[in-house]
């Protein structure tokens, strides 16, 4: 019988010599990507393998390196010059090899795992799953279980997903190869995070356990990635950011084309709960364009769209959710990103009042409510999809529909220990029940969150950076009988015991100089400048007052370029040209955005020196938080619209 596999020379064959390279290449790049991880030393191995064997006439030796080529993951190759490059290749193969062999089933089942995973479908790649079992072939089986596995990681495939995991673990006992117990372990992970099972941490503790005995660069990335996510559902934002680094760090040594993608997710997540969204504009409409986003990935445009409008650009936000809605929302591929755009657009719609657009949303959310908003490999986590599809009812105005969601979510995220999506959806809860005529239950739920506050609380030192609740300083300055308390993303605004959670902006900023300083008239180009103007008639120097990036953020900006410069640094002159080149692209982006914050000698920009434009920029930003502030307690809402002025100067003058 006909050895199916045997190699196809021509008449003239490679020489020993060659031989020995070519089976050298094929073994090398085999243990980088199967033993190590490392996806980038495989590619290069197999793409010298590949010509080599292509001028020898080497059938074999050009599948072996066509199949190593494509990867560890389906549709490594984002370009489309690559992804072209790649299956022709496995076409031009797949012509010279007996149809019946084992190779070439393996190069049909990669075939098959690149056209579906574009085309969101899964047909023909468990066609050739179930020719993979019938053939008895344990190397094709896994290989077709893996690729299969990654074409199934919507919202309604969770079941056929974990049977395909747990098989791919039994395969990989009769494989023998440890990337197939590792590849089946982490799919078993992701699936948990996805489906939100209580015991996934277990499943990443036994995964994680491998790892440390030998490390794999291309599971460890995935595992890295999900830690980040495991922080910022913790509440460790500040924790998670360092994790993040870590794992972009992670990602490019393992040669893994998400390295900057997830970073951008990762920091998306990050900055949500951390009400800085609107900081990521520039970032979000790079990364929009990039060609190393995924074909099927919609999220960074959904991100972008909450990020304009909560920046104040309308304009970019209403072309970024037109663009991503087309000719129908439902058009969208049901990819890895599918829940976490569908996240995007449901708060982008209410932000912008589009009604429309939140309704649809909500119909197509709406079956997948049980589960949480996770995105693609569990990299990034929103909580409860009730959260969601609670905010798009609040567009839609249905406010009692909107109140049974955000109380599920709130429970659900409990359940998740996703604690800053906890408070995001009490949040939501306390507006919802406002809008639904049930005051008394919205302060009920403002009390819980507050006592859940008090816990992280940092007071917000007065004009004279003392936090006593004396009526007059030292000095005899009258004292605010309003408080405000900076709790992360937030402020709490306290009045004659009652407190609201507020969500920070530009608005609040102004609001917190003038409450800190009753009965002082301030300027508005002042408060626009970033000066507090806090001297009284008699002309005290003014003090420093919020300029365009706080003064933290400037910290973390600068001491994050530097950190850059000495990576960089580090990196070219190791060579590493692809770790030099993300190093440098969020250089230049903290510059940017240090460039539009700072003037001379690194101070703080200020705005515009021009009165009327100063007093229309406070007016309206004020105006927005005082609106906030209203829908979340009316009570506190009603005493700041009587006792706060604004105009060419303002002031604030508690009766």
């Amino acid at each position: 019988m006909k050895n199916v596999d045997a190699p196809v020379r021509d008449a003239s064959g490679p020489d020993a010599r060659q031989a020995g390279e070519l089976a050298a290449l094929l073994k090398e790049g085999t243990r980088a990507v199967v033993d190590a991880g490392d996806l980038r030393a495989g590619r290069d191995r197999f793409e010298r393998a590949y010509r080599m064997a292509e001028s020898a006439g080497d059938a074999r030796s050009m599948a072996v390196a066509a199949l190593g080529f494509g990867g560890l993951w389906v549709h490594e190759h984002r370009t489309v010059a690559g992804s072209v490059l790649l299956e022709s290749r496995i076409r031009g193969v797949l012509e010279l090899l007996d149809p019946q062999s084992s190779l070439a089933l393996r190069l049909r089942i990669r075939l098959a795992g690149e056209g579906d995973y574009r085309s969101s479908d899964n047909t023909a790649v468990l066609t050739l799953l179930e020719q993979a079992r019938a053939r008895q072939n344990p190397l094709a089986r896994a290989e077709a279980l893996s690729l299969a596995h990654h074409c199934l990681v919507g919202p309604e495939h969770g079941a056929l997903r974990r049977e395909l995991a747990g098989e791919l673990v039994a395969q990989s006992f009769l494989t023998s190869r440890r990337s197939d117990l590792l590849m089946g372990l982490l799919w078993q992970t992701v699936d948990m995070f996805l489906d939100g099972d209580p015991h996934a941490e277990r499943c990443l503790a036994e995964l994680r356990g491998l790892l440390n005995e030998r490390d794999h660069l291309a599971v460890g990335f995935v595992v890295s990635a999900m830690e980040v996510m495991l922080a910022v559902r913790a509440g460790r934002l500040d924790e998670a950011e360092a994790l993040a680094r870590t794992c972009t760090e992670r990602g490019i040594a393992a040669g893994d084309v998400n390295a900057t993608v997830w970073q951008a997710a990762q920091l998306v997540t990050i900055r949500w709960y951390q009400g800085r969204v609107g900081e990521l504009v520039p970032l979000l409409s790079d990364v929009v364009n990039s060609p190393t986003l995924s074909a099927v990935d919609d999220h960074a445009l959904a991100a972008l769209a909450v990020a304009a409008v909560t920046a104040g650009d309308r304009r970019k936000a209403v072309g970024a959710l037109a663009t991503l809605c087309g000719r129908d929302l439902g058009d969208l591929p049901r990819s890895s990103s599918w829940m976490v755009t569908m996240h995007g657009v449901a708060e982008a719609a209410y932000l912008l009042d589009d009604t429309a657009t939140a309704a649809r949303v909500y119909e197509l959310l709406s079956p997948y409510a049980h589960l949480p908003v996770v995105g693609s490999l569990a990299v990034a986590c929103f909580g409860s999809a009730h959260h969601a599809l609670g905010v798009a009812a609040l567009a839609t105005g249905d406010a009692e529909r909107a109140v049974g969601h955000l109380r599920e979510a709130v429970r659900r995220n409990l359940a998740l220990a996703h604690w800053p999506a906890v408070n995001a959806s009490w949040e939501r809860l306390a507006v919802a029940l406002v809008r639904a005529g049930r005051p008394a239950e919205a302060d009920a739920v403002r009390q819980e969150m507050a006592a859940a506050a008090e816990e992280v609380a940092e007071p917000l030192p007065k004009a004279d950076g003392r936090d006593g609740a004396d009526p007059q300083d030292e000095d005899g300055r009258e004292k605010s009988a309003v408080s405000c308390t900076r709790l992360g993303r937030k402020w709490r605004i306290g009045l004659r015991g009652r407190s609201v959670l507020v969500e920070h902006s530009v608005g609040m900023l102004h609001l917190v100089v003038l409450i800190a300083n009753p009965r002082q008239e301030i300027r508005a180009a002042d408060l626009v400048a970033g000066l507090t103007a806090l001297g009284e008639a008699a002309g005290r120097a003014a003090a420093p007052g919020q300029p365009v990036l706080d003064r933290a953020a400037m910290r973390e900006y600068r001491s994050r370029l530097a950190r850059l410069r000495t990576d960089l640094d580090a990196f070219l002159a190791a060579h590493d040209q692809e770790r030099a080149a993300v190093a440098q692209a969020e250089h230049d982006w903290l510059v940017s955005q240090l460039a539009g914050a700072t003037g001379l000698g690194g101070r703080a920009r200020r705005f515009s020196e021009s009165e009327e434009r100063s007093r229309v920029a406070v007016s309206k930003a004020v105006r927005r938080a005082l609106d906030r502030i209203a829908a979340a307690d009316p009570a506190i809402g009603e005493h700041l619209r009587q006792a706060v002025h604004t105009g060419v100067r303002c002031s604030y003058w508690p009766a």
